[in-house]
């Protein structure tokens, strides 16, 4: 096992467990809708938005407990954005890391409720720790950042340029609209949670805001290839190109695979400069970089 492999598998223990007890077992009503949540939830997912908010809190010096609470309510996000992703109204899928989605394990009403109370109970979550904390303001920032990031202007502005955009010829601007909102809101948030959390300096928090946005980018576009290429065991997903056959606007879809993969490449090294003058603090982003890049590109 790596360096990279032994961090992520303790810090998504470390995501799981807090997780879990965010949600424990209840047979007390709403039972159907809270086993759904837990479905949606506790799946095994890589948990890489989580753990970049801890990497990032440790990257500047601080605690990944402080973290936590951050952690926990950006996963509940983007498995609520998951749950609703897959709905027959929007990309239809049947399959989510390797098993039957939500929709199809549990309606599609239960599914829009438990979408609905895990976005709700991140922000609970994080409101009740602020209530809690001897300091605030730091998880209050966080609080608002998240909120933007996930909202109108973030994740579900960029999936309705999504949904607008499929079946009509796509262009890179409307690709890079959608993916910097649909996809790299969250992960910038959770470079900047974690950052925020462990009392990142400004300037400190600029470069890691930069490594951030070329994360998010670089992340989308390994996802774009690995659906034009890849198979189940890579994705979780059904293999034969689900964004092609949506007509979904697409970095490969626009440059041709060849140069999607140079791109993406291009926005690892410009995180990797991002980060270049941190302590070995940071060697977790850095090896986080390259591994959502190479995953799909190669090196």
């Amino acid at each position: 096992m790596s360096e990279l492999d032994d961090y992520l598998t303790r810090q998504r223990g470390r995501v799981d467990a807090a997780l879990a007890a965010e949600f424990p077992l209840d047979t007390a009503p709403p039972h159907r809708l809270l086993e759904a949540v837990r479905y949606s939830l506790l799946n095994g997912g890589k948990r890489l938005r989580p753990i970049l908010a801890l990497a990032a809190c440790e990257a500047v010096g601080g605690a990944a407990e402080a973290a936590l609470p951050a952690a926990c309510a950006l996963e509940m996000i983007h498995a609520y954005s998951l749950v609703h992703d897959d709905l027959p109204a929007m990309d239809d899928d049947a399959m989510r890391r390797g098993r039957a989605t939500t929709h199809v394990a549990f309606g599609e009403g239960v599914a829009i409720l438990a979408g609905d109370a895990l976005l709700t109970e991140a922000f609970a979550l994080l409101s009740r720790r602020a209530l809690q904390a001897a300091r605030p303001r730091p998880l209050l920032r966080v609080l608002a950042e998240l909120a933007e990031a996930a909202g109108a202007r973030g994740m579900v502005g960029g999936q309705a340029a999504d949904l607008a955009a499929a079946g009509a010829p796509a262009d890179m601007a409307t690709v890079e609209f959608i993916h910097v909102r649909k996809t790299g809101a969250l992960l910038l948030a959770s470079v900047r949670s974690g950052a925020h959390l462990g009392g990142a300096s400004a300037a400190a928090l600029r470069r890691l805001s930069h490594y951030g946005e070329c994360l998010g980018l670089a992340f989308q576009i390994a996802d774009d290839v690995l659906d034009a290429e890849g198979a189940i065991a890579a994705t979780g997903k059904a293999a034969g190109g689900r964004d092609r056959a949506l007509d979904k606007a697409t970095y490969p879809a626009v440059l041709g695979l060849p140069a999607a993969k140079a791109r993406a490449r291009e926005l690892r090294d410009h995180a990797l400069a991002a980060v270049e003058r941190f302590p070995a603090a940071a060697d977790p982003l850095r090896a986080i970089a390259s591994y959502v890049v190479e995953r799909a590109v190669g090196a």
